[in-house]
């Protein structure tokens, strides 16, 4: 697989929040009287938009007002829990050795972009990256497709020369619609079965995920 460029998923593959996710979902579920979930309940309910998950979970449809309560519930909880979270295994040797490979690098996620470019630089990442874009609006749960045109078009990256790496099965469709290449870790909110489906390469880590590159 040959690619110039590394476009990152942030939760679920640069972070390993899978535990705070867990936690906020069972917010979710605590605030609307339903019995909280283990983590494969969760990820068999996994999909995009999110609302569908929610729905599937609270085995009830969610007009506006109940769906911006439902992201309200989970992001206090995942906020509160976020300092809890590490970087996935390898992260800070995995993004030295794609940059000393020549290749350059972006993220894209859609949690709340004022909440991640602090958390990035928290971290200690930012210079890692040409460019850090999130989620603009109030309410997140949306598809990726959209927001990965944007943000290629802003680097004037060319989508056959880019390869997204992420941890769902809406980044592999995000990539498809962008024309871009993907690759799946198995470290995030989807089983393998699920992330395999999409034709996607499908890696246990960050790290084997970046060998596959050229």
């Amino acid at each position: 697989m040959k690619a110039s460029h590394v476009v990152w998923d942030w939760n679920g593959t640069l972070l390993n929040d899978n535990h705070a996710v867990l936690a906020a979902v069972n917010e979710v579920c605590a605030g609307f009287g339903r019995p909280g979930l283990n983590w494969s309940d969760w990820q068999a309910a996994y999909a995009r938009p999110m609302r569908v998950s929610y729905e599937q979970i609270l085995q009830r449809s969610l007009d506006e007002e109940e769906w911006a309560r439902v992201d309200k519930l989970y992001h206090e909880r995942y906020d509160a829990l976020l300092h809890t979270c590490e970087l996935a295994s390898g992260t800070l040797d995995v993004l030295r050795a794609c940059a000393d490979s020549g290749r350059t690098q972006s993220l894209l996620s859609m949690w709340f972009h004022g909440r991640l470019t602090p958390t990035i630089e928290q971290y200690g990442l930012t210079t890692y990256f040409t460019r850090v874009d999130g989620l603009a609006g109030d309410v997140g749960g949306g598809s990726k497709a959209e927001s990965l045109v944007r943000h290629l078009e802003a680097q004037q990256l060319d989508p056959a020369s880019v390869v997204l790496i992420g941890d769902v099965v809406d980044d592999g469709l995000a990539a498809q619609a962008a024309g871009t290449q993907c690759v799946l870790v198995s470290t995030g909110a989807m089983t393998s079965e699920a992330l395999l489906a999409t034709g996607a390469p499908v890696t246990n880590s960050i790290a084997e995920a970046l060998r596959l590159l050229d």
